[in-house]
C-alpha cells in the first residue's frame, strides 16, 4: 500500500488560501492535500464551491443532478518543483436539457481534459516558443497530448474574439503540409500581417467555407473586403468574384514573373535535348543493364545555365555573367526568352501610369517571339491583365503571405506527429494570429 503524508496544518482557512494559490486554481474548496511517498506525487482533494454546482460541463447551463458518475477522477496540474501534481474530485453527472447527462462542470479544468487550465495553458505556450523534445520532457506529456491542449487553448481563444474584425485587404494562398497532397488554405489580412484563417483542402469548396465564415461573423462582412491577392489559381479566383464581386483583385507579381521563368526553363531544357541529340554527349560506360552517357560541349554549358537565366541580373556572380554573355552569342533564342523574363520582371516595377503601356508592348513582343512556351505565357498574362495592372496600381502582393507560409512550414516540422490538421491549424493560429498564450499568472 502506498504511504501517503497529509500535508495540511491546523489553520486550514489560511493554508486553503495558500494551496489554492499554489495550485492555480479559482472558485474551488481545496478539501485536503496528501504525499504520496511511494508514487512521489501530490494529490490535492477539491470541490467547486457551492456556487458551481449544478451546472452541465459541456454548455455551463444549471441542470438537475442525475447520479454520482463513474467515482472521483484525477486532473494533472503544474509540478510543485519537481514533484507532479494531481487534483482528485468526485465527477458527478446532471441532467441538462440540451445534452441530457454529463459530467458536471468543473472549474479548474474544461470540459472532457485530463488536465487544468494552468496546465493547458503553460503547454500552449511552451508550444509557441519551444521545441518538440523541450515540451514533452519538461512537461511529461505525450508529443499528441500537445496537440490535444493546443487545439482546446485555440478553441477557447477563438471563442472569445472576433478574428474578422476590421478585415478589408486579404490575401489568399495554399500551402503543402504533408505528403500525398496534403494542402492548407491560409488567408493573411494585409493591414495588420495576422494569419486570420486556415482550414485543410485547396478546392472551391475549402474558399466559399472561408467566406461562410466571414459572413457568420457579421452580416455584410464579405461585401467589405476590397481587395484580394492570390497567385492566379481559378479555384481562388472564381470564389472571390461570386462572394465579393465589387473586390479589386490583384495577381502577385512574383507569380507572374514565376510563370515566365517556367517558360524560360522550357526554352532550356528544349535547347539542352537539342544539343544532345547533335551529339554533344559521350559514354561513361554502364550501369544496371543501361548505357550512362554525359554531356559535353553546349549541353554541357546549358545544363550549368539554369542559375545564371533565372537569376535577377543584379544578383549575379561574374561566372554567371559570363554564363549569359556565352548564351546571347550561341543561342539567340534562348536569351530572347531570357529578355522576354526580364521585361515582364520590369513592368511591376514602373509606375501605374506606365506599367499599361509596357504590358501591352510586352504581349505584343512576346506574341510575334515564334517561341511556343512564351506565346503561351501572353494568352495567359492577358487573362490576368486587369489583376496584374490592380496589384501594380496598389503596391500588393502576395510576399506577405509568403512570409506567413514560410513561418507554417517551420511550424509543420514541429507539429509532425500530430493526429490531425486541426492541432496544426491550432498551433499556427496561436503563433501568427497575434492571440499568443501568456504563461499562467503573467499578464
Amino acid at each position: 500500500m502506498s504511504k501517503v503524508r497529509n500535508c495540511r496544518a491546523e489553520n486550514g482557512v489560511r493554508n486553503a488560501s495558500v494551496w489554492r494559490a499554489l495550485l492555480g486554481v479559482e472558485n474551488t474548496v481545496v478539501e485536503d492535500v496528501e504525499y504520496d511517498e511511494e508514487a512521489e506525487v501530490f494529490v490535492a482533494h477539491v470541490r467547486p464551491r457551492r456556487s458551481g454546482h449544478g451546472r452541465c460541463g459541456s454548455c455551463g447551463s444549471r441542470a438537475s443532478w442525475y447520479d454520482r458518475g463513474e467515482g472521483r477522477r484525477r486532473w494533472r496540474g503544474l509540478d510543485m518543483g519537481m514533484v507532479p501534481v494531481f487534483l482528485e474530485a468526485g465527477a458527478p453527472r446532471v441532467n441538462c436539457p440540451i445534452h441530457g447527462p454529463t459530467v458536471r462542470q468543473v472549474p479548474w479544468a474544461r470540459h472532457g481534459a485530463g488536465h487544468t487550465h494552468t496546465f493547458d495553458q503553460q503547454v500552449a505556450w511552451l508550444a509557441t516558443q519551444c521545441s518538440k523534445t523541450a515540451i514533452t520532457q519538461l512537461m511529461r506529456i505525450a508529443w499528441r497530448t500537445v496537440g490535444a491542449i493546443v487545439a482546446r487553448i485555440w478553441a477557447d481563444t477563438a471563442a472569445g474574439i472576433d478574428a474578422f474584425a476590421g478585415l478589408r485587404r486579404i490575401g489568399i494562398d495554399e500551402i503543402s503540409y504533408k505528403r500525398h497532397h496534403k494542402y492548407l488554405t491560409v488567408v493573411v489580412d494585409h493591414d495588420t500581417g495576422r494569419l486570420v484563417w486556415a482550414s485543410p483542402g485547396r478546392e472551391r469548396a475549402t474558399v466559399h467555407a472561408f467566406f461562410d465564415a466571414l459572413e457568420e461573423s457579421g452580416e455584410g462582412r464579405c461585401a467589405q473586403i476590397t481587395h484580394v491577392t492570390a497567385d492566379g489559381a481559378e479555384w481562388i479566383a472564381d470564389v472571390v468574384g461570386k462572394r465579393c464581386p465589387n473586390a479589386v483583385r490583384c495577381a502577385d507579381p512574383f507569380h507572374v514573373v514565376g510563370w515566365a521563368t517556367d517558360a524560360l526553363d522550357a526554352v532550356r531544357r528544349d535547347a539542352w535535348n537539342e544539343a544532345r541529340r547533335a551529339g554533344n554527349r559521350r559514354n561513361r560506360g554502364w550501369a544496371d543493364g543501361r548505357r550512362v552517357t554525359v554531356a559535353t560541349g553546349n549541353a554541357r554549358a546549358l545544363k550549368h545555365a539554369r542559375f545564371a537565366l533565372w537569376k535577377n541580373p543584379e544578383n549575379l556572380t561574374d561566372r554567371q555573367r559570363v554564363k549569359l554573355e556565352w548564351i546571347a552569342k550561341t543561342d539567340p533564342r534562348l536569351y530572347r526568352a531570357y529578355l522576354l523574363k526580364e521585361g515582364l520582371r520590369t513592368v511591376f516595377k514602373l509606375q501605374p501610369d506606365e506599367a499599361a503601356d509596357a504590358l501591352d508592348r510586352w504581349v505584343a513582343w512576346a506574341r510575334r517571339s515564334r517561341i511556343e512556351s512564351s506565346v503561351r505565357l501572353q494568352s495567359r498574362i492577358v487573362y490576368y491583365r486587369t489583376e496584374i495592372l490592380a496589384s501594380i496600381e496598389h503596391g500588393l502582393s502576395n510576399g506577405l503571405i509568403e512570409s506567413v507560409n514560410t513561418k507554417i512550414r517551420l511550424i509543420t516540422r514541429m507539429a509532425f506527429g500530430f493526429k490531425s490538421s486541426d492541432a496544426l491549424i491550432a498551433l499556427a493560429m496561436l503563433n501568427l494570429g497575434g492571440h499568443r498564450p501568456v504563461l499562467p499568472g503573467r499578464r
